[in-house]
């Protein structure tokens, strides 16, 4: 039997404590905020030792890191299983994901209860939306199929501005005015094709390849979101 503070010999045991560790961390996180939830609190609730907690990460915001990153994989594999087709399609499913993911709209919000002062320090960005070098030569087989205009330029930002401000718009709203996730999934894909579509009616050639390029992004983004989270995890 492996002692107190080892790690398991077994890689998937292993693994599997590294996952209940970062199921203890959101809970808390959601609950108390990242200010009050100490590494202390997170052994108590994932019912491991604290030394233990170490064998996995350096600090407390390297477990925080990890677990952002192992919600943007499920994010992203979240929107992949849906299929989208086009654009307009691929981020407002993206929306529809995000809203479902508390700690991530706490990122994307900079929600200083829930982030503390990772806030204050700067460390939260919208890197849930940046998709990397991927996303220009997507934009460029969009351009060349007809399916959005070339011109203004700027694709990554009108798109991550229109997110943005949907998600955000939530936030500011009376309770009884806040529309659904699915309502603003719509709002958002419909925003960006009156934004950045070019209205010309696409062959079925064209369709059919502006879908095989959204997917074929999208499952660029899922292995660069799962490199980086393995390698929060050590694997």
């Amino acid at each position: 039997m492996a002692r107190v503070g080892r790690p398991p010999r077994d890689p998937a045991r292993q693994l599997d404590r590294a996952h209940r560790i970062l199921d203890a961390v959101a809970e808390l996180v959601l609950r108390w905020g990242y200010d009050k939830t100490t590494i202390d609190d997170i052994a108590q609730r994932a019912g491991v030792a604290k030394g233990t907690i170490y064998l996995h990460w350096k600090t407390r915001d390297d477990i925080f890191a990890a677990l952002l990153r192992r919600e943007r994989v499920r994010m992203m594999t979240e929107v992949r299983d849906r299929a989208p087709a086009t654009l307009s399609e691929l981020f407002g499913e993206i929306s529809r994901a995000l809203l479902r993911s508390p700690l991530l709209q706490a990122v994307l919000t900079g929600d200083p209860q829930v982030l503390g002062k990772l806030t204050r320090q700067k460390r939260t960005s919208t890197s849930w939306l940046q998709t990397g070098a991927a996303f220009e030569p997507y934009a460029a087989e969009l351009v060349e199929r007809g399916a959005i205009r070339e011109d203004p330029g700027d694709h990554m930002v009108r798109v991550g501005s229109i997110v943005y401000g949907f998600v955000l718009m939530r936030t500011s709203l009376p309770e009884h005015a806040v529309p659904s996730d699915d309502r603003v999934a719509e709002l958002v894909a419909d925003t960006i094709e009156r934004s950045l579509s070019t209205g010309r009616p696409m062959s079925a050639a064209d369709a059919e390849a502006v879908a095989r390029a959204t997917l074929e992004f999208l499952d660029a983004a899922v292995e660069v979101a799962r490199r980086k989270l393995d390698a929060s995890l050590r694997l």
